[in-house]
């Protein structure tokens, strides 16, 4: 199996098997293939293991049904997801969102860690260049806002942040997420589109009000997340993209790209 069809295949796998008790092994098999080259594979192109995948998009989905149906037990919830406890449960969901269940409930939902797909074929080499996520979901919703504009962001010196925790950068994008919903309109809505690249869309084409929202990100630059009691200073590009929302799926997609990777030259760092 080649790899795009091995990254293909493992990843519709462990997308409809979240409820399921899976490990590494059981996608590998699925695949027909070893374990060590299933994960091998997956580090390289997503840098991120099988099993990490598999929590965090369990703890994604987890997060969509607290907020959505809050009169659900959280242990119903936990149970669904593979946990047979509320403790564990709330130990993994801390690990990802930075915070309890119950207190999650409380926070407005953003789409943190959306389902990651594979890339045209077009060769191993643009497979390493970037990692896809699919905003699919959300494509409805695109429709229904022809117009409407977009506030892309996405995190200044992010490999920096990396280089002192894996730990580090997760919490820097939870403080990017955080930062982004602050601002953001009743109407907006925040989505992840990256590793450290998120977007709003607005609910209009007021242009004034965009660059206002963006502005206001902007103004955060320099303030701190904390890890491990030391404060850690966390800038963000942002940039209004008049990005075609009924266009299609890949054009959409790759002009919010472009939209950050444009503004970039154009924005002091802080």
């Amino acid at each position: 199996m080649q790899n795009i069809e091995l990254l293909v295949a493992s990843l519709e796998y462990m997308e409809s098997h979240l409820s399921d008790d899976i490990r590494t092994e059981d996608v590998a098999a699925a695949c027909f293939c070893s374990k060590s080259t299933l994960e091998k594979m997956f580090r390289c192109v997503n840098n991120i293991s099988v099993h990490e995948y598999i929590v965090r998009r369990r703890m994604m989905l987890a997060a969509r049904e607290l907020s959505a149906r809050r009169d659900v037990p959280i242990l119903e919830v936990a149970l669904k997801y593979g946990y047979s406890s509320h403790e564990s449960f709330a130990r993994a969901f801390e690990q990802i969102w930075n915070c309890k269940p119950s207190e999650f409930r409380r926070a407005k939902y953003t789409e943190l860690f959306p389902r990651f797909i594979a890339p045209p074929e077009n060769g191993d080499e643009y497979m390493m260049q970037r990692r896809h996520v699919d905003i699919s979901e959300l494509y409805d919703l695109f429709q229904e806002r022809k117009g409407c504009l977009f506030i892309c962001s996405d995190i200044k010196h992010m490999t920096q942040i990396n280089d002192i925790s894996r730990k580090a950068g997760d919490l820097a994008i939870l403080e990017q997420m955080r930062r982004l919903t602050a601002v953001s309109g009743e109407e907006d809505v925040v989505f992840r589109i990256g590793g450290d690249e998120f977007c709003i869309l607005t609910a209009g084409s007021d242009r004034a009000y965009a660059e206002q929202v963006a502005e206001k990100i902007r103004d955060m630059n320099g303030q701190t997340f904390e890890y491990e009691g030391t404060q850690v200073p966390l800038s963000l590009y942002a940039a209004v993209a008049d990005v075609q929302s009924g266009a299609r799926y890949e054009e959409l997609f790759a002009g919010l790209h472009n939209a950050i990777r444009e503004c970039k030259p154009h924005q002091k760092e802080a």
